[in-house]
Order: C-alpha cells, then sequence, then structure tokens
C-alpha cells in the first residue's frame, strides 16, 4: 500500500458513492482499458466473476467441450463448469509453463468439435499466445484469456489479456495490483461490454420498475474497492521491477544448485515475475511421495525436494507453496479428458488414449515450488530464504 489507496476510498465515503457506481469505478475502467490497449474494460467483483461473465460471453453452453490450461488454479477452469461445459485439458510445455500449441494441436484432432479455448498465463508469464491463436483460427475456436496472474506483463510488445476473444484480469489481495478483491473483463466489443455490465448488475432491464428478461448476477466492484485499485495503478511498473529484482536475486543466489527458475521466453516475453519458482532437477530428487492431502519424502545428502524445502520454510515462518496441483489430478476432474504432446492422455470415457508422450504438468508439480516474493521482502530476508534453501541441499 502507499498511501493513494485510502485518499480514492475516502474520496468514495465523503461523496457517498460506497456502492456499484461512482468515480473510482469509471476511472479504473479507463486507466486500465489504456494501459491494456483495449477498448473496454468492464470493472467488476472478482477475476473470478470476470472469468465467468467471460465464458458466458464466448458463448459456451451446456454440453459443449472446452480446452483449458492443465497447470493453473481451479478459477481457470470452474466459470468452464458454472455454465455446462466438460474441460478437456491440455498438457503443458517446458518453456513457459502454459498451454503447450503442440497438445492443443493433438487435442483437436482428437476433438475436432471443440470450439473454445480458456488459456491462463501461469505466475505472470505470457503463453505462446501467438501460436495459440494461430491453432485457435485455424479451427474456428474462440479464445478466453485468464490474465489475472499477468496484468503487465507483455509478448512483443503487447499486453497479456488482449491475445483472447475475450480476457481478464484479477485484483485478488495477492495479485501484482490488488483492491482486496476484484477483477476486469476485457474486450473490443462495446456489445460485449454493455452485455457484461447489465449481467453483473443482475440484468435488469431499462424500464421504470424491476423487470428482468434474462439470468443476471451481482457482480459488479464496488466503488470502494475500485478506489483501492486507483491508487494502486500508479505503482504497477513499480511493483514490476520489485518483483523483477525478486526473481534475478534468486537466480543469482542459486547458482550451482541442481534448480532452475521458471521459464519464460527472453526473446520475445516480459513477464511480470508475480512469483518466482523453482524447479529442483530430476538427479537431485530425493524420494516423494504425495497423497491427497499428505506428503512424505526421504532426507538424502546432496538432494532435496518441495516438501522438504517448504517444510524447511515454514519452520522460519516464510512461506512458499507447491505449483499449482494440474487439474487433470485434480479429484473433482478426474474424470475428464487429457491431452499431453502426441495424443495420449484420457479420453472422453476417461480410458487411456495410447501413446508415450510424457506428462509435463505432473513433472512440474512433483519438482517444482513457489517461492517467497513479496514485494515487501527485504533483500536481506530474500538473501535469508537463499540460505535455507541451499542449505537443504547440503
Amino acid at each position: 500500500m502507499h498511501g493513494e489507496e485510502l485518499e480514492w476510498m475516502s474520496d468514495a465515503f465523503h461523496k457517498n458513492w460506497m456502492s456499484t457506481v461512482g468515480e473510482n469505478i469509471n476511472e479504473v475502467e479507463r486507466l486500465v482499458a489504456q494501459k491494456i490497449g483495449c477498448k473496454y474494460a468492464v470493472a467488476l467483483a472478482t477475476g473470478t466473476a470476470s472469468l465467468h461473465l467471460a465464458v458466458k460471453l464466448a458463448g459456451i453452453k451446456p454440453g459443449n467441450e472446452v480446452f483449458c490450461s492443465d497447470m493453473t488454479f481451479s478459477a481457470t477452469v470452474n466459470p468452464v463448469v458454472y455454465e455446462g461445459g466438460i474441460p478437456i485439458f491440455v498438457d503443458t510445455e517446458r518453456d513457459t509453463w502454459n498451454m503447450d500449441p503442440v497438445a492443443l494441436e493433438k487435442a483437436f484432432e482428437l476433438f475436432p468439435e471443440v470450439k473454445h479455448i480458456v488459456i491462463a498465463n501461469l505466475y505472470g508469464t505470457p503463453g505462446k499466445m501467438e501460436e495459440i491463436r494461430k491453432i485457435a483460427k485455424k479451427h474456428g475456436a474462440t479464445i478466453v484469456e485468464d490474465a489475472a496472474e499477468s496484468f503487465g506483463a507483455t509478448f512483443r510488445g503487447k499486453q497479456t489479456g488482449t491475445f483472447g476473444d475475450i480476457g481478464i484480469i484479477s485484483f485478488n489481495g495477492n495479485k501484482i495490483v490488488t483492491g482486496s478483491a476484484g477483477g476486469m473483463l476485457l474486450t473490443d466489443s462495446l456489445e460485449q461490454a454493455n452485455k457484461a455490465r447489465k449481467w453483473s448488475t443482475q440484468s435488469r432491464e431499462n424500464a421504470p420498475w424491476y423487470q428482468h428478461e434474462e439470468l443476471g448476477y451481482n457482480y459488479r466492484m464496488s466503488n470502494v474497492v475500485a478506489g483501492v485499485i486507483r491508487g494502486q495503478l500508479p505503482h504497477l511498473e513499480e511493483h514490476i521491477a520489485q518483483k523483477k529484482e525478486i526473481y534475478f536475486r534468486y537466480k543469482e543466489g542459486f547458482k550451482g544448485l541442481p534448480i532452475s527458475m521458471n521459464p519464460y521466453d527472453e526473446k520475445n516475453s516480459e513477464p511480470n515475475f508475480w512469483l518466482s519458482c523453482v524447479l529442483i532437477d530430476e538427479n537431485a530428487m530425493c524420494k516423494q511421495v504425495r497423497g491427497e492431502r499428505e506428503t512424505l519424502y526421504l532426507p538424502e545428502h546432496g538432494k532435496s525436494c518441495p516438501t522438504e524445502i517448504l517444510e524447511t520454510l515454514a519452520s522460519f515462518n516464510a512461506e512458499g507453496r507447491p505449483i499449482w496441483k494440474p487439474m487433470h489430478m485434480q479429484p473433482i476432474f478426474r474424470m475428464n479428458p487429457f491431452v499431453t504432446t502426441d495424443g495420449s492422455g484420457r479420453g472422453k470415457t476417461n480410458a487411456y488414449i495410447a501413446g508415450e508422450g510424457t506428462d509435463v504438468g505432473m513433472d512440474i508439480f512433483h519438482r517444482g515450488l513457489c517461492l517467497p516474493s513479496d514485494n515487501k521482502m527485504t533483500p536481506e530476508e530474500q538473501d535469508r530464504i537463499i540460505e535455507i534453501v541451499r542449505a537443504c541441499f547440503d
């Protein structure tokens, strides 16, 4: 927090605009659309609400199969299910840890009737969106881009959130810019923007009474929350610079260890470095077994595993996190189809699809972890974290 947030919240209070209309909302929509480079931004209560309306605007109906990013938070996928869609999970590529275009093309070979793609930019790193777009165009599919974690990140100079037919960003409490809550739907279509605004305010019709002709939602952003975001937005680039510094301090501090940082396309993309993550080399992994809610590992000299590192960090009151558990491994989605780069995986009946493909998402989940990445972390605190991680390999 920088101070301006409280000023704009107080402005809403003193002007008595405490609900879902007001100057803060209007200004935040204007500023975000200007920053992102889209024509319209619609301020909503959460990133998930934004995704839900984006899924509706994309035309996903009950029974529609939808290709979805596999390694992401469940909020990327849940709105598809809200609308009765059936997620088909597409495996991850190693270059950016996002949806693999090769696996996506294989998915279209197996499920040619699919006309919708929902893709996330993991941990603030842009996916291979140009390749994804070409494949989508070839097969006549729409793209919903979940840029919840990647606000401010760019690919070839273009902001994430603008590569899909509809995009969203999040202002959740842990995001690069926060309102404590909040999200934004991004579109170049005035019709879509107006539809989202109508749906988000309970679909009230233009009548002298409360007239409703279609389903609506209480999804509009509060003018108070918008005040927090309005105060945060001028500091976006500052926050990105701090996150980038954390990423490269880790990278330098881990030299000589059998680990690597979460990757990105250094030639074409500039992440927002929202989270710094590491992947342990296969030959440096001690034995680790994970159940549904518990995990075991066997300490071994010169080796470590995510569980050991996370438990050690926690003992020093430093919070790390596991990598997102891939959606195809989640109990709720275990019966959903899943496709890897060579077309192997699971089919419509959950039967195994023949092939020799590697489950990349499962491997990254097994060997990876997210490190403390708070931009309030001091260099001294980060140096201590580096020491702790290094000691796990002694």
